[in-house]
């Protein structure tokens, strides 16, 4: 049975992934955008594409115009793609039905999008986390001795999204390697950025557990490694490689989401310490994630999955999946080859022993590797490619 998949933030590659999945499911995907010309809605998959405000500047106009486009739809599901829709659309569930949104709802999304939330709860879960100096707000910056802190640090906004003066702001994490730095990082941040997390950075790879769990069953389940990231010091991976999921970082990462009352799907990201071995946790995203390409592509499809389970079916779980598939987001990764070559390592806040910038050119002209896949270009679906080659000439 075929429904009217809503996808929003088109321009997001995790939208691009949940199109296709959705379309190859015989479903009826549409696609909202700012533009309502994105990458998502080039797809041969996407039967429609519009436009809305951007759920960050306007949310309340984002979601009055994602309503009154469900009813037009008759939409089935609805999927927030980024944090941002999801606060401005959790709200409006009710004034949304019959149409379904497969998340829970917002004061749980709130929770677990909390990072301070999160590395409180843990341990309770068996789960490490980095040594930490919290900043509850900026009063606290009167008594910081920040000479006295170890470093390197990474420095965390307990949430992602914040409510600034004209609209909601999306921050990110920010590396710092001396006393100085961290002052006028601190100093730069709003009020609203707090409070922040001050984490001893954990040198080594990023390991991602990815999970459905649904009627406290877990539904489906998949693990990847960070191969390289833009920016490189640490953020959205550009190349990436499924991994055997081991069973203990199974079991605390379940118990963790369970601590929250989740039902859905996550990610939970952590680094793996070079030294040590031991998996400390970043975060955790309530939503989907940047490289789902890579668990469809190895054969765990949770955007059908998680829709499946919104129309009341239930489908086998997906436990075990195709090992060695490699995911490359090539403009993604053109962007790591470019800053690798313009700035120093130290400007780039990049770990020691990090490749130099002659292993990064090789490592970025060795074209192709048993397993690889490309992200965004398909051959059976070359549009999204071409308009994202497009939109990057243009913004260079």
């Amino acid at each position: 049975m075929s429904a009217t998949v809503l996808v929003t933030d088109g321009e997001e590659r995790a939208a691009l992934a949940a199109v296709r999945s959705l379309g190859r499911a015989g479903h009826r995907a549409v696609v909202v955008s700012a533009t309502g010309r994105s990458l998502a809605g080039a797809s041969r998959h996407a039967s429609a594409q519009h436009a809305a405000p951007t759920a960050l500047a306007d949310p309340d106009g984002f979601g009055a115009e994602v309503e009154r486009i469900a009813r037009a739809e008759r939409a089935d599901v609805l999927l927030p793609i980024s944090e941002a829709a999801l606060l401005a659309l959790l709200p409006r569930r009710r004034s949304l039905e019959p149409c379904r949104i497969p998340f829970p709802d917002l004061e749980r999304v709130r929770a677990v999008s909390d990072k301070a939330r999160v590395t409180a709860a843990a341990a309770a879960a068996g789960v490490a986390v980095p040594e930490q100096v919290t900043l509850r707000s900026p009063a606290d910056l009167a008594v910081l001795d920040s000479r006295a802190l170890a470093y390197p640090l990474v420095v965390k906004p307990a949430r992602s999204v914040i409510e600034g003066p004209g609209g909601r702001l999306k921050l990110g994490v920010l590396h710092v390697s001396s006393a100085e730095a961290l002052d006028g990082a601190l100093r730069a941040l709003p009020e609203a950025a707090y409070p922040l997390l001050l984490q001893r950075r954990i040198v080594g790879p990023g390991v991602g557990v990815f999970l459905l769990l649904w009627g406290g069953e877990l539904v489906a389940a998949f693990a990847h490694r960070r191969i390289r990231e833009k920016p490189p010091s640490g953020g959205v991976s550009v190349y990436r490689e499924s991994v055997a999921l081991d069973p203990g970082l199974l079991a605390r990462s379940r118990a963790l989401l369970e601590r929250f009352g989740w039902e859905g799907v996550a990610m939970i990201e952590y680094k793996l310490d070079a030294a040590t071995g031991t998996p400390y946790l970043m975060e955790i995203n309530g939503r989907f994630w940047g490289s789902l390409q890579l668990a469809v592509d190895a054969g765990v499809d949770f955007p059908a999955l998680l829709v499946s389970l919104a129309l009341g079916r239930r489908p086998e779980p997906v436990l075990s999946y195709r090992v060695g598939v490699r995911s490359r987001w090539w403009l993604g990764d053109l962007d790591h080859l470019l800053a690798r070559l313009r700035h120093s390592p130290s400007d780039l806040a990049l770990p020691p022993g990090s490749p130099g910038r002659l292993r990064a050119a090789l490592d970025f002209l060795t074209l192709w590797r048993p397993g690889d896949r490309s992200e965004i270009f398909r051959w059976s679906d070359p549009r999204p490619g071409l308009r994202e080659a497009l939109q990057w000439l243009q913004g260079r």
